[in-house]
């Protein structure tokens, strides 16, 4: 696929079809139904799975059928809300009164800040004390919980979680839910969502970019997107399955590195496509996860392993935020990437 024939995925709030998360959906139901539902939702796993989608599911779901004792609510079999409903027709326009979403936003200079700000978490405030929408409920979802900016806003997060309002439902997104905040974890229902199979991801990822799910490229890009949409579909995007390769070499030879690849790969991220140097960032990450998945015993290899990631991650997201020279980003992530492997 070219850059010319690029697609752009749609944000979550405007994908109703939702693959692979059937016991998820089943589990938020049940409480619903139940008429005790939790007033928060921590809804964790890899990155690009589905987490925000399913979200923005919930969501549409309870602002569209608030009344958990329905008959519609008690049949239903799954959280499927049609596209032309007015309540998914609202939130996909973000004309809904009933959901606030917090996620990054432009900052003054129209770049994509870094993090979401402890004004945006305090917009829920107002948000909370106003009328309630349809049906009496109101909610809040958090796009990631991750990137609220420290400590300031999972603090003021936390306060209004401690104290929520009737009919509030918060919906909290984390790529790391292990490393939330413990009190805002306690405040939570946890929903955990796992990688799709090969099958589900190229099947979403083909629905999204309209290709036939048995091409080729589509085959390939969910072969090693490891059960991420948003992975196989950056994936898709000009050279990106190329660019990974080259990555995934440097990767496996750690701590070893060839100055020569390295060089080679830098320049070709240095220049104005964006894809490449987004898919080096989420190569990294799933490594350092990784990592971190394996250092269960070893406290100071698991401090190390997190502190290289939140280094790498920060500096990630300012060469991004701030349109800085990304050959620096390339050789300082990798040397410490070397230091983890070591």
């Amino acid at each position: 696929m070219s850059d010319d024939d690029a697609f752009e995925t749609p944000h979550p709030r405007e994908t109703t079809a939702l693959f692979g998360h059937d016991d998820a959906e089943a589990g938020f139901l049940d409480a619903f139904r139940s008429g005790r539902m939790p007033h928060a939702w921590l809804i964790g796993g890899p990155r690009g799975i589905g987490k925000a989608t399913l979200a923005w599911r919930l969501a549409r779901f309870v602002l569209a059928h608030g009344d958990p004792a329905s008959a519609e609510v008690q049949k239903a079999t799954t959280l499927d809300v049609p596209a032309d409903h007015p309540v998914a027709r609202q939130i996909a326009a973000q004309t809904h009164g009933g959901v606030l979403s917090l996620e990054r936003t432009a900052g003054d200079s129209g770049t994509l800040r870094t993090v979401i700000t402890v004004d945006q978490v305090r917009e829920t405030v107002p948000f909370f004390g106003s009328t309630a929408a349809v049906a009496g409920w109101r909610v809040c979802i958090v796009d990631s919980v991750d990137e609220l900016k420290w400590p300031e806003a999972p603090n003021a997060l936390l306060k209004i979680l401690e104290e929520p309002p009737p009919r509030a439902l918060f919906l909290l997104v984390s790529h790391a839910p292990a490393r939330v905040l413990a009190t805002i974890q306690s405040r939570c229902r946890k929903l955990l969502l796992r990688p799709l199979t090969e099958e589900q991801t190229g099947k979403a990822a083909a629905v999204v970019a309209g290709l036939d799910p048995t091409a080729p490229e589509i085959r390939e890009a969910a072969a090693v997107a490891e059960g991420s949409v948003a992975r196989a579909l950056m994936l898709l995007e000009g050279e990106a399955l190329g660019v990974h390769k080259k990555i995934a070499g440097l990767l496996e030879a750690l701590p070893q590195t060839d100055m020569r690849q390295l060089h080679a790969l830098s320049e070709q991220i240095a220049g104005t496509d964006r894809t490449s140097f987004t898919v080096l960032v989420d190569a990294i990450d799933h490594w350092l996860s990784q990592r971190l998945r394996a250092e269960t015993v070893d406290l100071p290899r698991l401090a190390k392993v997190s502190e290289v990631w939140e280094k790498i991650s920060r500096s990630a997201r300012e060469t991004e935020s701030f349109n800085l020279d990304r050959k620096p980003f390339v050789f300082s992530a990798f040397g410490l990437l070397a230091e983890v492997a070591r």
